[in-house]
C-alpha cells in the first residue's frame, strides 16, 4: 500500500524568478499600455534569470530524491495579465523549469490564491504583496538583489532568523521596549514556556516532514537558525523547537555578531530575517528574503 505524503508548495512572482528590471523601467516611465506592448513584442525573447531562479531549480530538483513526482511544486503568482505573462511562461520553458500552474491577476494582489493552491511560502519583489500575504497569516518575503553567486551544492540550505520569522515577535517586543537586560531575564524566566509560532513555522514544519523521510546524513535539505540571541536566551528557543517536534540541523546563537560571515560559511541558498539591515548585509553574500512581519516592521510603509 502506497503512503501519501504532504506536499511542499512555494509560490513565486515573475519579478523574483526573472530579471524584469528593463520592463519594469518601461512600466514606470511609460505606463501600463507601453509595458504590455513591450512584453508582447518580446514574448519570444527569454528573460534572464532572477535572484530566486537558482533556488527554484534546487526546489524542483528535490522531486528526483522523493518517492512521489510533484511532491515539491512551484507556482507562479504574477500581477501580469495572461497576454503580458506569455513571455514569462516562455522564459520558464526556456530555462527548463517544471512550473505548470500559474495565476495572472492583471494588476491585482495575488495573495488570495495562496490558500487555494496550498502554498507554504510566497517569494516576491513586491513589498505590498509580501505584507498582505503575511497579514493573512502566510509566510512571505521580499527577495533582495544578491551580489553572490548561487551555491552549487546539491543540498538545499535554508537559514532562518528566529523572532518574528520562525517564532512570534513576543520576545522581540520585550527587547525593543525594555532593553537587553529585561529581555534576557524574561526569556530565562520563560524558558519552559514555548514561544508562539511565527509566519514561517508551517513552512519549516513542512521542510522537517520531508527531512524526516531520509537518514539525517542523507537529507537533500538542511536548515539552520541564525539568531542574534545568546545564552541565557537560547534555552527557550531550543525547548520551543523541541515542543514543536521540529529539528534544525544547525543553530547559531551569535550574541549580536554580524550574520553575513556565518551565512557565507553555511552556504545558505536563502536566508530569511525580519530586519532590513540584517537582510541587506546578508544579501552581499547569500540570497536573502526580508520578512515584513512583527514589531521591527510595524511602522514601515509598504
Amino acid at each position: 500500500m502506497s503512503v501519501t505524503h504532504s506536499k511542499l508548495v512555494v509560490a513565486i512572482s515573475s519579478s523574483a524568478l526573472f530579471d524584469l528590471s528593463e520592463s519594469d523601467q518601461v512600466f514606470r516611465d511609460e505606463g501600463v499600455e507601453s509595458y504590455a506592448q513591450y512584453q508582447i513584442t518580446r514574448e519570444n525573447e527569454p528573460l534572464n534569470a532572477g535572484v530566486a531562479l537558482p533556488l527554484v531549480r534546487k526546489l524542483l530538483a528535490l522531486n528526483e530524491r522523493l518517492d512521489e513526482p510533484g511532491r515539491v511544486e512551484v507556482i507562479l503568482l504574477s500581477r501580469n495579465s495572461a497576454d503580458t505573462g506569455l513571455r514569462v511562461f516562455n522564459s520558464i520553458q526556456h530555462h527548463d523549469l517544471s512550473i505548470s500552474r500559474a495565476a495572472f491577476t492583471g494588476g491585482s494582489a495575488p495573495c488570495r490564491y495562496m490558500r487555494p493552491f496550498g502554498c507554504h511560502l510566497f517569494l516576491s519583489a513586491n513589498p505590498a504583496d509580501v505584507a498582505e500575504t503575511l497579514e493573512n497569516g502566510m509566510a512571505a518575503a521580499i527577495i533582495l538583489p544578491a551580489a553572490a553567486s548561487p551555491n552549487r551544492s546539491s543540498i538545499l540550505r535554508f537559514a532562518f532568523d528566529g523572532d518574528a520569522v520562525i517564532f512570534s515577535d513576543e520576545a522581540e517586543r520585550v527587547y525593543q521596549e525594555k532593553g537587553l537586560a529585561v529581555f534576557a531575564q524574561s526569556e530565562q524566566d520563560s524558558a519552559n514556556t514555548p514561544l508562539s509560532g511565527g509566519p514561517f513555522k508551517p513552512f519549516l514544519a513542512e521542510l522537517h516532514r520531508i527531512q524526516s523521510e531520509f537518514p539525517k546524513d542523507e537529507s537533500p535539505i538542511r536548515t539552520a537558525l541564525v539568531t542574534a540571541r545568546s545564552a541565557p536566551a537560547h534555552e527557550r528557543v531550543i525547548k520551543t523547537l523541541r515542543a514543536w517536534n521540529i529539528r534544525l540541523d544547525e543553530s547559531l546563537f551569535l550574541g549580536g555578531m554580524s550574520k553575513a560571515q556565518f551565512l557565507s560559511a553555511y552556504e545558505a541558498d536563502i536566508f530569511f530575517d525580519d530586519q532590513s539591515e540584517h537582510c541587506r548585509l546578508a544579501s552581499e553574500v547569500v540570497p536573502s528574503g526580508h520578512v515584513l512581519h512583527g514589531v521591527s516592521n510595524a511602522n514601515r510603509g509598504t
